[in-house]
């Protein structure tokens, strides 16, 4: 089985890089396109919102495609969006190419995603999904601090790294993975679950969870400057820390959710998500702090996707595509949105970087009261259409 997800996962892991890795080389940025740091962090913003704008429109423009044919395009155009960002000298040149590198990627992770469900037996869904997100969260543990250390000499040079995993995905993709042809839907096909109320709810969650991470995520150079004191080795051990719980809390997730109710494990994600990132002032004034807080909170933001693509496909399984579409969606939305309010939030003085973790905590918390909600209303529902047993009386005067 994992042979053939290694391509998907080597996808993955070429997207996830790139989306994280901005972050870490904002002041990097900056410097070099003559912009402040919260300018450069809109290069993230902007790429996670055409990101969701665009990928349910492309997925339905590629979907007489098969899946590989989706992936290896998919990866063209993600590889030259990557290219042109490597070449470009102006903060506009550098905008428009991320513009196009969104594009691009887009389509990769809920094309892997859905590939690897269909090439699978459903009790091994739940693996099968981590292993292949596992590329995003392995970048988490790899791309990102290793991407941020090499860029701290030459940011460029990176995003060059990233177009060359994007080519070896391509090649992976169309040496590994089999012809999938999956039911081709229409752009109205893949907005028609919106309508209803619990995929919306579910979407809102994975939207939410993303919102409140990157409120902070996205300038998470800036809020650890007291943890490492400027020094380039220190920002990547800390990013490889969150990273690495990153990674440990998904493959996690992907053994819990097959064996587990998906909303209990979400539940408790989110619970330590919130307590976490309201610790985050506090844990990130010292070295020994920030590694511990970078762990837990990694740990809880890497289990949160697994449970909720699980929770998408079970609900209509043969829609996954498209709900697994919608999801990656709502994750770039949340990540899009997370990024302008951090910067917003830095208007007001006393919201240093590192006290972007009060208002996540927050954000954090109203996604666990709004996914409690939300579970109380399904058990209420499904209750309510059960039919009703008999009372004993009445059943013994039946027989």
């Amino acid at each position: 089985m994992f042979k053939r997800l290694a391509p998907l996962a080597l996808a993955t892991f070429a997207v996830g890089t790139d989306s994280y890795v901005i972050a870490g080389l904002l002041p990097s940025i900056a410097d070099d396109l003559d912009v402040s740091t919260p300018a450069a962090g809109q290069l993230v913003t902007v790429f996670a919102l055409v990101l969701a704008a665009s990928a349910p429109v492309m997925a339905a423009v590629a979907g007489a495609l098969d899946r590989r044919m989706a992936l290896l395009v998919a990866l063209g155009v993600f590889v030259a969006g990557n290219a042109l960002t490597a070449v470009g000298t102006g903060y506009e040149v550098v905008m428009a190419a991320r513009v196009l590198t969104a594009i691009g990627a887009g389509t990769i992770t809920s094309t892997a995603s859905s590939t690897a469900a269909a090439i699978v037996e459903p009790e091994r869904r739940g693996r099968a999904l981590a292993f292949v997100l596992g590329g995003l969260t392995l970048a988490t543990a790899v791309g990102l601090p290793l991407g941020t250390l090499i860029g701290r000499t030459d940011w460029r040079i990176t995003l060059w790294a990233v177009a060359g995993l994007g080519l070896l995905a391509a090649v992976g993709v169309a040496l590994g993975v089999p012809k999938v042809v999956l039911p081709a839907a229409s752009l109205a096909d893949r907005l028609r679950p919106l309508r209803q109320r619990r995929v919306l709810s579910l979407l809102a969650i994975t939207a939410m969870t993303f919102l409140a991470s990157y409120t902070l995520y996205t300038y998470i150079a800036p809020a650890l400057d007291a943890a490492t004191n400027g020094s380039d080795a220190r920002l990547t051990l800390i990013l490889t820390a969150w990273g690495t719980g990153t990674l440990a809390g998904n493959l996690t997730a992907g053994r819990l959710v097959d064996r587990r109710d998906p909303t209990r494990v979400l539940t408790v994600a989110l619970a330590l998500g919130t307590v976490v990132l309201a610790l985050t002032p506090i844990a990130v004034q010292t070295l020994a702090g920030a590694m511990v807080w970078a762990v837990i909170w990694g740990g809880a933001v890497g289990i949160i996707v697994v449970p909720q693509q699980h929770r998408l496909i079970a609900l209509h399984p043969t829609a996954a595509p498209v709900l697994l579409g919608l999801n990656s969606c709502a994750i770039y939305t949340g990540i899009a949105l997370g990024g302008a309010l951090g910067g917003l939030a830095q208007q007001w003085p006393a919201l240093t970087p590192p006290r972007l973790g009060y208002p996540a905590a927050i954000l954090t918390a109203a996604t666990l009261l709004h996914h409690l909600a939300a579970v109380r209303r399904t058990r209420a529902s499904a209750r309510a259409l059960a039919p009703a047993t008999p009372p004993r009386d009445e059943h013994r005067a039946t027989i």
